[in-house]
């Protein structure tokens, strides 16, 4: 008799067993087929919104670094308009100094040869003696 009773309560803890399993299985078992596709679904819209927030955070950016490169170039461009500004300036100023001195060497080129004449004819109209 003792024989029966360890196999009734070996069956007994068997079948406690077999519904403990089965229980458990039961809460983890995979998700039924609509709700697995239910929650891929959710899961790719949300990517969806993350990669169109990271797209917009990448084209504000984009425009943040492309209106940088625009000051950038507006501050070259003036920086060259100022350079550009003064060596014309210079360079008008160096003309007129070289037309200043064309002018002031034709002056003295013209005042010798007045001098050169009015020493030829008073040479000539002095009497010689």
């Amino acid at each position: 008799m003792s024989d029966n009773d360890n196999g009734a309560s070996g069956l007994g803890w068997f079948l406690a067993g077999l519904g403990i399993g089965a229980l458990v299985g039961v809460l983890y078992a995979p998700k039924s087929g609509r709700e697995t596709r239910d929650e891929l679904l959710a899961s790719a819209m949300d990517a969806k919104e993350r990669a169109a927030q990271y797209a917009a955070e990448g084209r504000e950016r984009a425009t943040e670094f492309a209106e940088q490169g625009r000051q950038q170039v507006h501050e070259y461009v003036d920086r060259g308009k100022e350079y550009y500004d003064r060596g014309r300036t210079q360079w008008s100023e160096y003309v007129e100094k070289g037309k200043n001195l064309v002018q002031d060497q034709q002056n003295k080129v013209t005042a010798a040869v007045e001098a050169g004449k009015q020493a030829y004819v008073s040479s000539t109209n002095e009497p010689s003696s």
